[in-house]
């Protein structure tokens, strides 16, 4: 029996989700090339790096798995492709990993970012993929097998029998990722939704005592909005919150700002107590109530300030609403961060565009994966392998396609 010809397969992009299909497809069977508009792949993920490198989060993935809003498609390439997994695939190119306090994982001390990304750039060049740099995606899709690309402004075809568009979100334009593919798919009816900011900091019209207050922190709170309850710290800014408990909840508050003018998140400053502790506390004490707060429930003078800024002078010394204002003080959210200044974005290819494969339904041999879908998961490296999963597992998939 003939074996078969080798297909030509075109990744167009290199963040994540890219590089990880990239390292997981047959380089026996396929002949693949990596296209990158920019000058250096990977440079979403190394400035991703900057902030503290999340590779992944440890927890069960059962449980990883409730972190997501996503296809099906997603949820199932993390249980193909998981947090272990992926851990162990790190260890093979030679990136040992730890679990911090967190429970998020990192390279050990000694790795950084760029140092991962070499690892990786290795694994690629191992499987002699050819990489075209400063090689723009044209806007078109396969026609007579080959893709048009303009690499330093004069148009290049290139074979392709499929392509796996990897073109990331519409956040941090400085790295490349800055969704002016959008329009060229929305134009060739492939449904999508316009892109919005995610895992954000959020704006409140702050009144002016919070002003000296702003760059400070407002450590060990949790925010609440509608069933959604997380724990962290929270910095005060000029235009409103930020902080990992913001950036968990951008995500639904933004859902309901499509909508409304205005939304209200609470902040409980004392998690640690229960409300009838708070109560017994600020009931048992002739304290001045600034002090009571900052004394006998450890609040600093930001919390303090925040609990002015929402309460009338009457609230603010009656001990039954006080304990109220503690466990449970409105803040009205008024919108969220630019998009720019945004970690990640939702918004781009909608569900209904693919199926199960991430294949685009209306152009076969067409595929879509990463920040590129409409798909949302926190911080704390929940997002790196969401992109890595799909890529591996369309690797996958793909090598098994070729061998039926």
């Amino acid at each position: 029996m003939k074996p078969k010809s080798k297909e030509s397969i075109v990744i167009i992009g290199s963040g994540p989700a890219a590089m990880m299909l990239a390292c997981t497809l047959d380089s026996t069977v396929f002949d693949v090339t990596m296209v990158e508009k920019g000058k250096a792949i990977g440079r979403k993920f190394l400035v991703a790096g900057k902030g503290g490198f999340n590779l992944t989060h440890s927890e069960e993935v059962d449980k990883m798995i409730e972190k997501y809003e996503g296809p099906k498609s997603l949820l199932d390439s993390l249980f193909s492709f998981t947090n272990d997994d992926l851990r162990h695939w790190l260890s093979l190119i030679g990136i040992e990993t730890y679990v911090g306090s967190s429970k998020r994982v990192f390279p050990i001390k000694g790795i950084k970012p760029i140092a991962v990304l070499q690892a990786i750039t290795k694994e690629i060049e191992r499987k002699d993929i050819t990489l075209l740099k400063e090689t723009l995606w044209s806007g078109s899709f396969i026609e007579n097998s080959s893709i048009q690309l303009l690499q330093k402004e004069k148009n290049i075809s290139l074979k392709a029998d499929r392509v796996i568009f990897a073109l990331g979100g519409g956040s941090w334009k400085i790295t490349g990722s800055d969704g002016c593919w959008l329009p060229h798919f929305k134009k060739n009816n492939v449904a999508t939704l316009p892109f919005r900011p995610s895992n954000c900091s959020m704006y409140i019209n702050w009144p002016e005592n919070m002003e000296v207050h702003f760059g400070k922190p407002i450590k060990n709170i949790a925010l609440t909005y509608n069933d959604t309850y997380i724990k962290g710290e929270m910095m005060v800014t000029k235009h409103g919150i930020e902080g990992s408990p913001a950036y968990a909840l951008s995500y639904y508050v933004g859902n309901e700002l499509e909508s409304k003018k205005s939304i209200t998140v609470f902040v409980d400053l004392k998690p640690s107590l229960s409300l009838e502790k708070v109560n017994s506390i600020l009931s048992k004490s002739d304290k001045k109530t600034s002090k009571l707060l900052r004394e006998e429930l450890s609040l600093s003078s930001t919390a303090v300030a925040l609990i002015k800024s929402a309460t009338t002078r009457a609230e603010f010394n009656d001990a039954k609403l006080l304990t109220h204002c503690v466990k449970k003080l409105p803040l009205s959210i008024i919108g969220l961060d630019e998009i720019d200044n945004a970690i990640s974005t939702v918004g781009g290819i909608k569900s209904t565009a693919m199926d199960k494969h991430f294949e685009l339904i209306n152009f076969p041999n067409h595929y879509a994966i990463g920040e590129m879908i409409n798909w949302n998961a926190p911080t704390g490296g929940y997002l790196l392998q969401g992109c890595f999963s799909m890529g591996y597992t369309l690797g996958k998939y793909l090598n098994k396609k070729h061998k039926i």
